[in-house]
């Protein structure tokens, strides 16, 4: 069995190192800034206070106020000196607060990061990396909550990447960096204060591909990001059952790693989406029309998604906690999938999540 939950895991190696996701993005930054000097740091509070969500706290004293670069209040101002620098040979890794705030320097991602490539015939690479937080479960609101990595995973011209992993988090930087077009890495809020083990033999990780976490025979639960605890929790209590659910962290949403993701559900013949994103136009909605596409005679069941209520994110935490998507709730699609009987009212929330009410 593969799988990084802590329920599920084998013990590790006492050679690993016990971190956190916090700290393994601060030390995936802290190698970049040592190894290339083209490399530096740019946001808004990244440097005296630390970062927001503190990744970057104390690089500003270990490599100055040249590397590490507080920018004012303007997304789309620092964003588009980003890709300035990196159009004028530096490595620039710009922070956006979170990805609500990403909005207001679409300008530049879309219109001059994503497609300068295409409409200069090849002769000007784009090779900036921009960081933001996304996701909900911290009672922030709906202006601080949302998840929409999956609008970013449309546009053509941009690597989208969203470590779930101590391990993803601390590796998936340095692949980023030598990219020579755009990439986005998204970090899921609720994922910077989980700790455990980094193992001794982590090393590069391959952007191009899924990760099987658990393996399985009876379906196949397909998420990415702050999902992935959640659909590893739910295989769990489906094993309980006697359900073997195979758990797939997507880590590169564009482009997607259709490969992995099919020989997974070619196993098991179920697949349930698990996306933080709103159903209506969803990643989960491209996945399960890829595997319409390209796996239908694979598939013995309705694919299943279990995504955000199509609501603004509330601010209460009951509300919110019931707007998004849960174990108990990947359970219960999951033993749809695979033909048991739902506990009565089991999935009423994820039914309300497609209407916005009841019924």
């Amino acid at each position: 069995m593969t799988t990084t939950h802590a329920r599920t895991a084998a013990p590790a190696a006492s050679s690993g190192r016990k971190t956190t996701y916090r700290e393994a993005m601060r030390e995936a930054l802290r190698e970049a800034l040592r190894t290339d000097e083209r490399v530096f740091l740019m946001g808004e509070d990244v440097g005296r206070y630390g970062g927001c969500f503190g990744v970057s706290l104390g690089l500003l004293e270990e490599f100055g106020p040249e590397r590490i670069r507080d920018a004012p209040l303007s997304e789309s101002a620092f964003v588009g000196a980003g890709v300035g620098a990196a159009l004028a040979g530096m490595r620039p890794v710009v922070e956006i607060m979170t990805v609500n705030f990403s909005l207001l320097a679409l300008d530049q991602i879309l219109n001059n990061a994503a497609t300068l490539l295409y409409m200069s015939g090849g002769q000007l690479s784009v090779p900036i990396v921009i960081r933001m937080t996304t996701g909900a479960g911290r009672q922030l609101a709906a202006q601080h909550s949302h998840s929409l990595e999956g609008w970013y995973a449309h546009i053509p011209g941009l690597r989208v990447l969203a470590p779930a992993t101590l391990t993803d988090a601390r590796y998936m930087l340095a692949p980023a960096l030598a990219d020579p077009d755009p990439v986005l890495i998204f970090e899921h809020g609720g994922l910077y204060n989980v700790s455990g083990e980094l193992p001794a033999d982590a090393g590069p990780v391959d952007i191009d591909r899924a990760a099987v976490r658990r393996t399985g025979t009876d379906v196949s639960l397909i998420t990415y990001g702050g999902s992935l605890p959640k659909a590893l929790a739910a295989a769990d209590d489906l094993a309980s059952g006697g359900i073997s659910a195979e758990v797939v962290d997507l880590r590169t949403l564009r482009p997607l790693d259709d490969a992995t993701i099919g020989e997974s559900v070619a196993r098991t013949h179920r697949a349930v989406l698990v996306d933080e994103g709103w159903r209506t136009g969803s990643l989960a909605a491209e996945i399960s029309a890829r595997l319409t596409e390209q796996h239908f005679y694979d598939l013995d069941a309705p694919v299943e998604r279990v995504c955000s209520a199509e609501v603004p994110m509330p601010y209460a935490r009951r509300l919110e906690e019931a707007a998004l998507p849960q174990a108990g709730k990947i359970v219960a699609a999951a033993r749809r999938a695979v033909g048991e009987p739902v506990p009565t009212g089991a999935d009423e929330a994820q039914r309300q999540s497609v209407t916005g009410r009841p019924g």
